[in-house]
């Protein structure tokens, strides 16, 4: 229960109410314990001396008792669970807090599902077990030692017969809860992989639509659906066999106890009412246990809910600040990528880059274009540190990447990603989500640039418009531009488009490329640097540098008439998506909107 155990260091601010929780339970028990004595008192003091009066006292006084532990049971109650509710609050919050610290590394190891399974199912599992520790997990124990010592007190040659039957019945219960913590593991990860299955279902149900492929999606729903429910079915069909197994222990004791009992009354050693107090407090000291039982599955299944919470919470980031962390002299823009090599895995050995030697100075647009796979992506999340380099060194301005303050050197990039993410909300806070100072005129002037302004003013309610989760109110086309316009409203030194104009026609993408150059060239109090990550080759054609990737090493670097002349990968690229459409010289005049819209149309690109 190590991992469970840790669980409770959340406990620590609430422990003054955790405290008076324990103490009430402690009344809780003391009055639980005196109902057999007096039971014992109505039976050899007012039944057998046929003492009406002792009869009607000990009733009320146990009558009393009885409502006195009810109120004492209602504080325990509300204390418990407010702890239990805070301490969890707590957990999920740290969990959340723990999940952004982390880098891309780590995030690529866990599926989404498996997050919200540990922020949900499992932190609800603990705490459970947390209320339950201030009422049953404590009571029990409390119960258990109380009504063995009121057995000693009460008869003590009964008493040895029971005391000899606990070591087996520990035994069984240890048995049984080291052989259910791995079938609970197991429960919970045929969970995770439930909800990945919902999760992928949920969120591609258009795609699925689209494919008619809603039959196979339910089979693979209802795969993983079975083989919980298999899974769930053992572990309980193990656990079911306990309480009959201590039910049987249970009633052989207590037959022991009548007929020994019975044989000292009959020999005037030990009364009627003994006998009955003794039996109670077996079963009393019996039915903790009892408790504690009942408690294995969810022990179990909070014990492997918690080392998946930890699994988390003791992950380390792979990206982390060091200690020396410095600025730059001037902040300019200037990036510069010195012997790079970068993998997934860790090593220059199966690099997804290599060899890397660019440079990007203030204000220029590079253009990074390649095939699928060619690391496109990879190189220039190596800029905003989203991984480090396992060789060589990335520098902006002058300054190692890994030397920055990460806060500092994220404020300085702004980047639109490949998939377009919104967050529920109004378009006007989607756009200032990296700048939540941005006035209303710099927030339009971000969305003119990123030709989103238009669409935006025919919503209902134009900036104040809310958006839907992940934006589902929205075209592919349309979230991609407020994604650009939320990367310009940073007034990033570096800006970054990773395919973000994949989902947006030609010509819109033309006039986009105009108004950022506009804005970055006047409205902005510096001029941006650059890097444009594309497929298709019409995004490029006017950047000042374009840079292309074969197999993670660069091919060839230049403008477009210089890679025309030399570079056999970028005319291969250039001939199989715009053909002779446009100039070899690449003049402006040559790619305006319409003529790049019409090559890309005929060739479609």
């Amino acid at each position: 229960m190590k991992s469970l155990m840790r669980m409770y260091q959340f406990m620590k601010p609430y422990r003054r109410d955790a405290i008076a929780a324990l103490l009430l339970l402690v009344f809780v028990v003391a009055a639980d314990l005196s109902i057999p004595r007096l039971t014992q008192r109505v039976i050899d003091e007012g039944v057998r001396a046929q003492n009406m009066q002792v009869i009607v006292r000990t009733a009320l006084l146990m009558f009393g008792v009885a409502v006195l532990e009810a109120a004492i049971s209602v504080g325990n109650i509300i204390l418990s669970v407010r702890v239990g509710l805070s301490t969890a609050t707590d957990i999920r919050s740290a969990f959340v807090r723990k999940v952004q610290t982390l880098s891309f590394g780590n995030l690529d190891r866990v599926q989404t599902g498996q997050l919200l399974v540990r922020a949900t199912s499992d932190i609800n599992q603990v705490q459970m077990v947390m209320m339950m520790t201030l009422r049953i997990l404590t009571r029990a124990p409390l119960w258990a030692a109380g009504s063995v010592v009121m057995l000693i007190l009460t008869a003590r040659k009964l008493a040895w017969l029971w005391l000899a039957m606990l070591p087996l019945i520990f035994g069984i219960v240890v048995l049984f809860l080291v052989k259910a913590r791995p079938l609970f593991l197991i429960v919970q990860q045929k969970l995770d992989k439930l909800n990945t299955v919902m999760q992928e279902n949920l969120a591609g149900v258009r795609v699925v639509k689209a494919f008619v492929r809603g039959e196979h999606e339910n089979q693979r729903f209802k795969r993983a659906n079975d083989d919980l429910m298999a899974n769930t079915i053992r572990v309980f069909n193990f656990v079911v066999f306990l309480m009959p197994l201590m039910m049987t222990i249970t009633n052989l004791a207590s037959v022991g106890v009548i007929w020994f009992g019975g044989n000292l009354a009959i020999a005037g050693e030990m009364s009627v009412g003994q006998i009955m107090a003794s039996v109670n407090y077996m079963i009393f000291s019996l039915f903790p246990l009892m408790m504690l039982i009942g408690m294995i599955a969810p022990l179990s299944a909070a014990e492997a809910s918690a080392g998946r919470i930890l699994e988390v919470l003791d992950s380390t980031p792979e990206v982390q600040q060091r200690a020396e962390a410095r600025l730059p002299e001037t902040k300019a823009g200037r990036v510069v990528f010195e012997g790079v090599c970068f993998s997934y895995n860790h090593g220059c050995t199966d690099a997804v880059l290599s060899d890397i030697d660019l440079v990007a100075e203030p204000g220029e647009t590079v253009a990074i274009l390649g095939a699928t796979g060619s690391g496109k992506s990879s190189l220039i999340h190596l800029i905003p540190r989203f991984y480090d380099v396992d060789g060589g060194r990335v520098q902006i301005d002058g300054v190692d990447v890994r030397d920055w303050p990460m806060q500092e050197l994220r404020a300085q990039v702004g980047i639109a990603l490949q998939e377009a993410v919104l967050f529920s909300g109004t378009v006007r806070d989607n756009i200032r989500y990296g700048r939540p100072d941005a006035t209303d005129a710099e927030v339009i002037a971000a969305a003119q640039a990123a030709q989103a302004h238009e669409f935006i003013m025919a919503m209902p309610e134009g900036y104040d418009t809310m958006i839907g989760q992940r934006g589902v109110n929205l075209s592919g086309g349309q979230k991609q531009r407020i994604a650009i316009a939320r990367a310009l409203c940073v007034q990033p030194r570096v800006l970054i488009l990773d395919d973000s104009t994949s989902a947006v026609d030609v010509e819109t993408e033309s006039k986009l490329q105009d108004a950022l150059d506009e804005l970055l060239r006047t409205q902005l109090a510096h001029r941006s640097t650059v890097f444009v990550v594309a497929q298709r080759i019409s995004t490029v054609l006017t950047a000042d540098r374009i840079v292309v990737l074969d197999r993670g090493r660069i091919a060839d670097t230049g403008t477009h008439a210089e890679l025309m002349a030399r570079s056999a990968i970028y005319r291969e690229i250039y001939e199989s998506q715009l053909g002779n459409g446009i100039l070899a010289n690449g003049q402006r005049e040559a790619v305006g909107p319409a003529s790049v819209a019409q090559a890309a149309l005929q060739t479609g690109a």
